[in-house]
């Protein structure tokens, strides 16, 4: 019976049955019972007419119309012009294709508003970006006695790599950090830090000091999930003397010119954020940094990138590439053979951590050859 209820071909099939099959029961009834000589071919062919014209009018107002309605609004919506919605009760056919076309336009506004959203949150994911990218600097600070390059490349549209080159009283202070994770909460804890740095460097000349200022500033403004690693570094062009101070960054590496060797140097400390003071777990070291050598800062999305095998590229490969490179090419062709040795190790294997690489080189004080590199792709060559 729910077939019969709900397809409008048979209801209309049945109506028609029995308004034709009543007829011509009246009509031989009636030509029976009275012997009616009126009952002619003429009056049959009169009533058949009726019939048909009867059939015309109640398949127009039940399918040819509301289907017509249907069309014309469906045609609406395809064209982009205004289209209203249909409110029935019925539920055949027409009833069913009302309800669909009702659903469809619903969806697609949910859809459209879906795409807005997407396409408003894209935006202003690359303003972010870009304001990421205009924090870091485009180019070190001209000191007398450093070649300087970098590459960086954020595993999304923000990264929480950071790193800067600051300038204040004849000497150069210049850091690598790595926020918690990627993307926008790392981007954010990356922009606060690049704005203590560079405030409390003009406060105080002591790497211990400038980190403790950071830390307790930022341990207060963020979640307790969220810190970043960090070693900061001073260079006194005068003295030619190199200092650094960490909070529980990666190694720092130096290419020793004079023996072709690759030493490691780990950085120390504990990582801002995580507790309030870290004035007296922070040190600061001097270390030998001679005419020829070369050092490197890191984040830890190279030594942690991973093969198709699941290994990964480690702190052993790096230094073997540095030693390779270094002891043959200045800065910022170095930091583009290792980008590629990267890209060879992971081959095509998507990128899950920020990656950011610097080098500096020790020359002599009279040279100025300070160079600034940006990287979008560790496959380069």
């Amino acid at each position: 019976m729910n077939f019969f209820r709900r397809n409008f071909g048979i209801k209309i099939f049945t109506l028609l049955s029995g308004v034709g099959l009543s007829l011509g029961l009246v009509l031989i009834f009636l030509r029976i019972r009275y012997e009616l000589q009126f009952l002619t071919l003429e009056f049959v062919a009169y009533g058949i007419v009726f019939f048909v014209l009867l059939a015309y009018f109640v398949f127009w107002f039940s399918v040819s119309r509301p289907l017509r309605e249907i069309i014309h609004e469906m045609e609406a919506l395809l064209t982009g012009r205004e289209y209203k919605k249909f409110f029935s009760k019925r539920i055949d056919e027409i009833g069913v294709m009302a309800h669909f076309f009702n659903e469809i336009t619903r969806k697609l506004h949910t859809f459209a508003g879906s795409v807005s959203e997407g396409q408003n949150m894209a935006n202003e994911l690359e303003v972010a970006a870009r304001i990421q990218k205009n924090i870091l600097p485009a180019r070190p600070s001209t000191v007398p006695g450093l070649v300087v390059s970098a590459m960086s490349r954020p595993a999304a549209r923000v990264g929480g790599d950071s790193f800067d080159f600051i300038e204040n009283d004849g000497k150069l202070y210049f850091y690598i950090g790595d926020a918690t994770g990627h993307g926008v909460p790392a981007g954010l804890i990356m922009t606060m830090v690049n704005a203590l740095v560079r405030a409390f460097v003009r406060v105080s000349s002591s790497l211990v000091t400038i980190l403790a200022d950071v830390n307790r500033v930022l341990k207060s403004r963020i979640e307790k999930t969220l810190f970043m690693s960090l070693v900061l570094l001073r260079f006194d062009s005068s003295s030619g003397s190199l200092s650094f101070a960490g909070a529980g960054h990666e190694h720092i590496l130096f290419y020793r010119a004079a023996t072709g060797q690759c030493d490691i140097i780990p950085a120390g400390g504990i990582a801002l954020g995580m507790i309030p003071e870290i004035g007296t777990l922070v040190k600061e070291q001097v270390v030998d940094f001679a005419e020829g050598d070369m050092l490197f800062l890191y984040t830890d999305g190279i030594t942690e990138a991973r093969n198709s095998q699941g290994e990964l590229y480690g702190l052993e490969r790096l230094k073997v590439a540095i030693s390779k490179f270094a002891s043959q090419y200045p800065p910022q062709p170095t930091l583009t053979k290792i980008a590629a040795d990267v890209g060879s190790f992971v081959a095509g294997v998507q990128q899950t951590d920020d990656m950011t690489l610097i080098a500096v080189q020790r020359t002599s004080a009279s040279s100025d050859a300070s160079q600034f590199q940006f990287s979008t792709d560790w496959r380069e060559t």
